[in-house]
């Protein structure tokens, strides 16, 4: 069986309300991405703001492999994680206005995306940061004996730190229920992964550690979906953790402030060529699920959220003067001991 006819295959284990909820949940994050965009040039939105578009498969893929239950941890090109699963944009939109009802009271902006509804830990502005916590997490799961995971994302800049490397080593020796997801969009900021490291296929990194690794081409949904369902039966029996390499492009810059100097605008359009959404629609379409009024009463429908969302967040008070001291402490929810 050729190559064209696997896919097609592989494509039919999934059903019209998987690919319609994939598709929805995409374009959400793709408009409210590009909004984002306008208003920060519009100077509406403030600080760092890094955007997703076109990475947008990976959360798709990992929320429809995942539970509710399970917890999400990433860095800080984070608006796109908690759309994904189910937050309201409006709050992420009022966090970016520094408002108030913010998902973070106002408190964290851009960077710092956090919601314990959703089970998301996080929007982390040190680079790397989040990859010992992420561990921290799995290891709370397990402590606690659930059979939750963690799902810790990274950039592929992230890769170069060390404490990679530290949460590695542990996450195997103790069997923790995490899987490390590099986010691979070949720009650590504006530097190539082939400028800083002789080893190009990331996934690789994990067979040093005996950690169940392999590449994933994240332009593709139902590839992110069934690597991350692999990965997460197999944290969930208790086998340890797994890494996989999403191998994806963002469209924009790394930051708002990228002039993108280090890639030309023809590389760029290659790779919108493999857009997840547009790949997605082509399936709808194929199998008579979605016609072209469907897919007008649905972008209606992710226009009326987002600008909801900027409503929300333009109407919204700033925090009280008062609100500077407090969250700096927190109660702790987990017992000491575990649940017999």
């Amino acid at each position: 069986m050729g190559k064209v006819a696997e896919k097609a295959e592989k494509k039919l284990k999934f059903t019209k309300e998987q690919y319609l909820t994939w598709y929805e949940s995409m374009l959400l994050m793709r408009k409210f991405e590009e909004k984002t965009g306008q208003l920060y040039v519009q100077q509406k939105i403030k600080g760092f703001c890094h955007l997703y578009i076109g990475q947008e498969a990976i959360i798709a893929g990992t929320v429809s492999a995942t539970k509710k239950s399970d917890k999400h941890i990433t860095a800080y090109r984070d608006h796109a994680h908690p759309i994904g699963l189910g937050m309201h944009p409006k709050y992420i939109m009022a966090e970016m206005y520094a408002k108030a009802t913010g998902c973070s009271r106002g408190k964290g902006g851009s960077m710092h995306i956090f919601s314990k509804e959703f089970n998301f830990v996080g929007g982390h502005g040190i680079v790397g940061g989040q990859i010992p916590l992420g561990a921290g997490l799995a290891f709370a799961e397990k402590y606690l004996g659930t059979d939750n995971v963690c799902v810790c994302a990274m950039g592929d800049g992230a890769v170069r730190q060390g404490a990679l490397h530290e949460a590695f080593n542990m996450a195997m020796t103790w069997k923790l229920p995490v899987i490390f997801v590099i986010e691979n969009n070949h720009y650590a900021m504006g530097t190539s992964v082939e400028r800083t490291s002789n080893v190009h296929d990331l996934w690789k990194i994990g067979l040093a550690y005996d950690m169940p690794a392999k590449p994933v081409d994240a332009m593709t949904v139902e590839d992110v979906h069934e690597a991350m369902e692999e990965a997460v039966a197999r944290a969930r029996r208790g086998d340890g953790p797994s890494l996989l390499e999403m191998k994806t492009y963002r469209y924009r810059g790394h930051s708002m402030s990228d002039a993108q100097t280090y890639r030309t605008k023809e590389e760029v359009e290659e790779y919108k060529k493999q857009d997840a959404i547009e790949k997605v629609l082509t399936t709808l379409k194929k199998n008579k699920w979605i016609d072209d009024a469907g897919v007008e009463a649905m972008e209606e429908k992710i226009k009326a959220i987002v600008d909801e969302s900027v409503k929300f967040a333009e109407e919204s008070p700033f925090p009280e003067p008062h609100e500077l001291y407090e969250d700096v402490y927190v109660q702790q929810d987990y017992p000491y001991i575990p649940n017999e």
